[in-house]
């Protein structure tokens, strides 16, 4: 276990049945208090991302857009926020998916990148994989190439990076939970 996964460990809370009975979410709002620790989430993506062509990092809403958009400024490279449906101003392509608990549809901006471009999904939990299957579809549907997905947590026992690999095989997850 590396050192920051032991610090992740140690700061984000677990919150039963929330946002609905039996599900236990991983609260990562403690990481935001500490500001050390925010510069090494970033500094151990870009680390495991050295040379990696990654031209744009995608964000899914909304705690993706935390780490995502600080990752993006320290590579220097753009980032693309992935929303909700009904929550970007500009004319947008669509993805429904099911979640753990129901159903949701995400949106990009139809310019939100060149064709071509190299893209790094970045969300802040992997659990059963069906919101970044998703954002995986916006960018193809962009003639963007997923290049990889960066999670600050994964729920490994769940499987869900097997749902994954069809677009990269290319998965960061700085603390994973076996349990």
């Amino acid at each position: 276990m590396s050192n920051v996964e032991e610090r992740l460990k140690s700061i984000i809370r677990d919150i039963p049945d929330f946002p609905q009975p039996g599900i236990v979410f991983k609260d990562i709002t403690p990481i935001l208090k500490d500001q050390g620790l925010c510069n090494a989430v970033v500094d151990e993506f870009v680390e495991r991302l050295q040379g990696q062509e990654i031209d744009v990092i995608a964000g899914v809403e909304s705690r993706g857009f935390l780490f995502g958009m600080m990752l993006a400024n320290k590579l220097n490279i753009p980032f693309v926020p992935i929303r909700k449906q009904g929550k970007l101003p500009f004319k947008t392509i669509s993805e429904s998916y099911k979640l753990e608990y129901g159903q949701a549809t995400i949106e990009v901006h139809e310019d939100a990148f060149p064709a071509g471009s190299k893209v790094l999904i970045h969300d802040d939990l992997l659990a059963t994989g069906g919101t970044v299957v998703a954002a995986s579809k916006l960018i193809e549907k962009l003639g963007g190439q997923v290049m990889g997905y960066a999670f600050i947590i994964s729920l490994d026992f769940l499987h869900s990076g097997g749902r994954l690999t069809r677009f990269s095989e290319n998965i960061i997850s700085l603390a994973g939970y076996q349990e």
